[in-house]
């Protein structure tokens, strides 16, 4: 049986811990509300503006701009979203498992994928796949409020010149739908070739697919409508990664707390017990001493 010592250093360092969890879930707590109001905020304009795209692309056809051009995925570009620090539960697990998922199932595809790349954004993910040598061809620190906008523009502007140059023939964005602060979902969202495959195309195709009258010109309106929406989709992304690590922490600090309390309560439970036989045998001594002198 550890001595008394032992178990009071013990209870004195769990009660530390839980000081550290706590705090840490206050915090992700009191940040989760302002995220969850922005990506609430951010979601009606990227949903219309992609309809709007989608129906746009296919009355345009995908003859009529470079991001609209489908090819056969020979290579693939991956845009993954992770965090910059753990502590968050399975948050960016959860991203690696679909995302070893997801290459898997392309390189057995018919035909298969001959090179899948790793654009990561976060600490989390670029260690993870350096381990595997995995090719990365850009690494991003983990968005905050204030940056998203920016790596989103930046972002955007990047996979669409791989794409105009045929550097790589699809782009997907990865990341973590925000649901609740309990529960989020891994998402593999198409980004480049730009798809009809929306509500705006099933509109489209209702109305017959007739085509626009375009002011300018198709090519103008094209090339300022089509960054954008990768932009606002990127952007919407960052959003949710945030809000879902924010609410993946909380969950993980809170069951934490809750896992230092009960390991207190049954070190407690252990030291008083420790401390009752400790004080048991001392009394045994001096009722057994008191009868030798009597003896």
């Amino acid at each position: 049986m550890p001595s008394l010592k032992n178990i009071r250093t013990q209870i004195a360092s769990k009660k530390s811990t839980q000081k550290i969890t706590r705090a840490m879930k206050l915090v992700a707590a009191s940040r989760l509300r302002r995220a969850q109001d922005a990506i609430v905020a951010a979601r009606p304009y990227a949903n219309a503006l992609g309809e709007a795209i989608a129906e746009v692309a296919l009355r345009a056809g995908a003859e009529s701009h470079p991001l609209l051009d489908r090819r056969s995925p020979d290579r693939i570009t991956l845009v993954l979203l992770t965090s910059d620090r753990g502590l968050a539960g399975g948050f960016n697990a959860n991203v690696f498992r679909v995302t070893q998922r997801f290459i898997a199932e392309r390189k057995q595809a018919t035909p298969p994928a001959r090179e899948i790349v790793l654009e990561i954004v976060g600490k989390k993910g670029r260690d993870y796949y350096r381990r595997r040598r995995l090719s990365i061809t850009r690494e991003t620190p983990s968005p905050t409020a204030e940056t998203a906008s920016h790596i989103a523009r930046e972002m955007a502007q990047i996979v669409s010149h791989e794409f105009h140059e045929s550097r790589t023939d699809a782009v997907f964005l990865v990341y973590n739908e925000f649901k609740s602060a309990v529960q989020q979902r891994v998402v593999v969202e198409p980004l480049l070739p730009v798809s009809s495959d929306l509500a705006g195309g099933e509109k489209a195709v209702a109305a017959g697919a007739l085509d626009f009258l375009y002011e300018p010109s198709k090519r103008k309106l094209l090339d300022a409508l089509l960054p954008l929406y990768l932009e606002s989709q990127i952007y919407r992304g960052l959003l949710e990664s945030i809000a879902s690590e924010l609410g993946a922490r909380m969950t993980a600090m809170d069951s934490a707390t809750n896992n230092a309390k009960e390991m207190i309560a049954n070190l407690t439970l252990q030291y008083n017990r420790a401390r009752q036989a400790a004080i048991t045998k001392e009394l045994m001594e001096i009722v057994s001493g008191a009868e030798a002198l009597k003896g």
